[in-house]
């Protein structure tokens, strides 16, 4: 009797406390409120405040039943699922009397669990064997440093006048590189409102061909008449008086008066469909029906004769007709795009501004390097951890592209994010301290004081760590308004595998 209740008790203590659930004793309440005769425990009626007299019923609505589930995890219940006709413990033991029709699926589940920390246990081998390496690499990195931190107390005054130095020069190189860009950025954007004024003469030209359906050089009220999407006043159909508003108030228009018609409809206006080629199978279906309903190929024949004598528009015409429409003019950009789907693209920058740029940006890096040597007393007071095993993450970058943002970690630095198809970036927050738990403060990094939002706090980051072969942001979100949470994985927080690894074996033997 005492093994059972110690398997069915309702708290951690399932089997520590099996001492106070003793045969032929009463049994005194783990509250310590009352005692009770023994046979009064898992009577299904609840005489302790705390349940405990009832670990075994859904008699204490307090009370929690333990499910064993042997070869998977043991986990807890409330009392009140107990015998309720859903299987809730993998191992079936919750509904010992409800007939309810339960199947144990512990081995399965307790298999599942298995690959899943094998996995896990692999992972944080590699990843533990890469964390020794940055361990080493960031000993070596801090002897230099240190080196550095000496030559720079030494020769502070003269590294700071090179940094300003080369501020300077990058600035001048930054001058001629913007002016170039912008003549770039300027000639592209003239050259693409040549190419869409130049696609809009094309399809007025073809617009003007499709209306003119008696090819008399005219688009006249009855044309546009035909072309019910060009209601103005949402009845369905174009009124005369309608169509004549549209032509301007008069009748009829030619080629050249047509633009300023084009300007009103071509919203609206849709394009005749071309015809659509007959399939095999209904080209045999209409030879097989009634000859009287489906003309004869010498009709055909006929009737498209008679269709090439009334054509006034041939090929050549219609070339004709779409260069009256046509606005020449030549190009401001040297390497305009092939292509209609590449008229986005803006061509690469010529030899003279790639010139400019790689100057620019020799003279950047000239300043960064010479500037990171000033700052590198702040670099080595940062916290990199009990072995500086973070360290290689300082002056580093990582990005996420979601659907609609890039976002993107610089640890130690900041937390941004940027539209994906264009937009100013904004800031999620910047460096603020370790905030992970007691035990492991290098579990979670926060970012603070990010661009404010609307009527609300500012915004602020907090990055989770967690062991991985790879350095990767995973994931974002926003949990709370302004408040957004970055998954990142990274060897440099991958402990020792023992602790996975015997985790494999706490359950029972399948």
């Amino acid at each position: 009797m005492t093994w059972i209740i110690c398997f069915l008790y309702l708290s951690f203590h399932v089997c520590t406390e099996r001492q106070f659930y003793e045969e032929n004793k009463p049994f005194t309440c783990l509250d310590g409120s009352r005692t009770i005769p023994f046979d009064r425990v898992n009577d299904d009626y609840c005489d302790c405040r705390d349940g405990s007299d009832e670990p075994g019923t859904a008699a204490c609505p307090n009370g929690s039943f333990h499910c064993t589930n042997a070869g998977f995890r043991p986990t807890f219940i409330p009392s009140s699922r107990i015998n309720d006709g859903i299987c809730d413990c993998c191992d079936t033991t919750d509904e010992y009397n409800s007939g309810a029709k339960c199947e144990n699926t512990c081995k399965e589940l307790g298999q599942k669990e298995h690959e899943v920390l094998q996995k896990m246990a692999e992972i944080t081998k590699e990843g533990f064997l890469l964390k020794q390496q940055l361990i080493q690499e960031a000993k070596n990195r801090q002897q230099e440093k240190q080196s550095k931190l000496t030559e720079l107390q030494n020769n502070k005054k003269e590294l700071e006048e090179k940094v300003e130095a080369l501020r300077t020069v990058k600035e001048t190189a930054e001058q001629p590189e913007k002016e170039a860009k912008e003549l770039h950025l300027k000639a592209w954007e003239e050259q693409k409102a040549i190419i869409r004024a130049e696609k809009d003469k094309a399809k007025m030209a073809e617009a003007f061909l499709e209306l003119d359906d008696d090819a008399d050089g005219f688009v006249a009220v009855a044309e546009l008449q035909t072309h019910a999407e060009l209601d103005t006043d949402a009845d369905g159909t174009v009124s005369e008086t309608e169509a004549q508003g549209l032509l301007g108030g008069v009748d009829h228009v030619d080629t050249a008066s047509f633009e300023k018609v084009w300007d009103n409809i071509k919203d609206k206006y849709v394009s005749e469909p071309a015809p659509v080629d007959t399939p095999p199978e209904e080209s045999n279906k209409l030879a097989d029906n009634d000859s009287e309903q489906y003309p004869s190929d010498d009709d055909v024949q006929e009737e498209e004769e008679e269709d090439e004598e009334e054509d006034d528009y041939p090929e050549e015409d219609f070339d004709k007709v779409r260069k009256s429409f046509l606005v020449q003019a030549p190009p401001t950009v040297k390497t305009p795009p092939k292509k209609d789907e590449d008229e986005e693209a803006m061509p690469p920058y010529d030899d003279e501004t790639r010139v400019l740029i790689d100057a620019a940006q020799k003279a950047r890096d000239n300043f960064e390097e010479s500037e990171r040597a000033l700052n590198i007393e702040k670099e080595i007071s940062f916290d990199f951890g009990p072995d500086s095993e973070f360290s290689y993450l300082y002056s580093q970058c990582y990005e996420l592209t979601t659907s609609e943002y890039i976002y993107k970690l610089c640890p130690f630095n900041r937390v941004s994010q940027k539209p994906k198809y264009g937009g100013s970036e904004t800031n999620l927050g910047t460096w603020g301290t370790w905030a992970g738990p007691e035990d492991n403060k290098y579990l979670l990094m926060k970012y603070e004081h990010g661009t404010g939002c609307w009527q609300g706090p500012n915004r602020s980051t907090t990055v989770k760590l967690t062991c991985g072969k790879e350095t990767t942001v995973m994931s974002t979100s926003e949990p709370s308004r302004c408040e957004y949470l970055m998954e990142f994985t990274t060897p440099a927080v991958c402990q020792e595998p023992e602790a996975v690894i015997s985790s494999l074996h706490g359950h029972d033997e399948f």
